[in-house]
């Protein structure tokens, strides 16, 4: 794969937002002449969106190349043992979903642990394939599953998992219905969607059911709803405006440059100084990228114009 590496000038446009002011997460930081960057805390606590979820700015996905109740660290057999040193480091939101396979490992490495300590979050599957069963049973009997397989009372986060059709909120209104009632019976703090297409991101817009969106992005088009980011950028936008959580993901284009060293900073830079997205998540596959990631973030310089 070629190196792409963003010039000063397209970093800068990407993440202006008024003279002498970038967005950082959702903090903004004023900037001068005697202060060339700004730094970021991995593990400094945001909030998403209106939703009251409190969390850190960097999260651990569970399910890098996840399908079928298997991803890549429950196939290397480290699941537990990595999402353990993801809460030792200080990282507090855990990303699951029924097609990753990670519950019970993710029950296992935090059974110690205070559960109000950490932010849960989990997906269920509504469209064919992706998990091993055809049956697809409504989201209340799904989540009391999840439960079970998480061991807690409550998750704090349930969204609908892969939506690509502009029509998903038509379609899936029942299951909506009832994780609006889940969410009533404080089963689930918060609910919402992981879009796969602009369409589905866009059929977010104006819709108050939707508490917090994953959303993919980065700068370099990777594994994104469109292969140009500006496209994206401006419904991300909206949806930060209406109140609504953002997380972000594929910030690393689907692991396609995890071996990239300056494709990671640059998206990362680009992402987080968007002002837009309130955290990101990350799939790591081994505890040493845990401090590599932090470290990363750590260190970013973030330029005003």
């Amino acid at each position: 794969m070629a190196k792409t590496k963003l010039t000063r000038r397209q970093f800068v446009s990407a993440i202006t937002v008024g003279t002498g002011t970038v967005l950082l997460g959702n903090v903004a930081l004023a900037s001068s002449s005697d202060a060339p960057g700004l730094s970021s805390d991995a593990l400094r606590k945001v909030t998403l969106g209106k939703s009251g979820l409190k969390t850190t700015l960097l999260g651990m996905g569970t399910g890098f190349s996840g399908y079928n109740r298997s991803s890549n660290i429950t196939r290397a057999g480290v699941a537990e043992s990595v999402i353990r040193q993801a809460y030792e480091k200080g990282i507090r939101f855990f990303d699951c979903a029924d097609s990753y396979g990670t519950h019970t490992f993710t029950a296992a490495a935090l059974k110690s642990v205070p559960r109000e300590s950490y932010t849960l979050g989990s997906k269920i599957w509504v469209n064919q394939g992706g998990i091993p069963e055809p049956e697809r049973p409504n989201a209340d009997v799904v989540v009391e599953r999840f439960r079970k397989e998480l061991n807690t009372d409550y998750l704090d986060l349930i969204q609908i998992h892969c939506m690509t059709d502009a029509r998903w909120t038509d379609k899936e209104k029942k299951q909506m219905d009832i994780l609006e009632n889940l969410k009533a019976k404080k089963i689930i703090r918060a609910h919402g969607v992981s879009v796969h297409s602009l369409e589905a991101m866009e059929a977010c817009v104006g819709n108050p059911w939707v508490d917090i969106v994953h959303v993919r992005i980065n700068p370099y088009g990777e594994s994104m709803d469109k292969n140009n980011p500006e496209n994206v950028t401006p419904v991300i936008e909206k949806l930060h405006r209406e109140g609504k959580g953002i997380i972000g993901m594929k910030v690393i284009g689907a692991g396609k440059f995890k071996n990239e060293t300056e494709k990671i900073d640059e998206s990362l830079k680009y992402v987080l100084g968007l002002g837009t997205v309130d955290m990101v998540i990350v799939g790591f596959e081994m505890g040493e990228q845990i401090d590599n990631y932090i470290g990363r973030i750590q260190n970013l310089r973030v330029w005003s114009a």
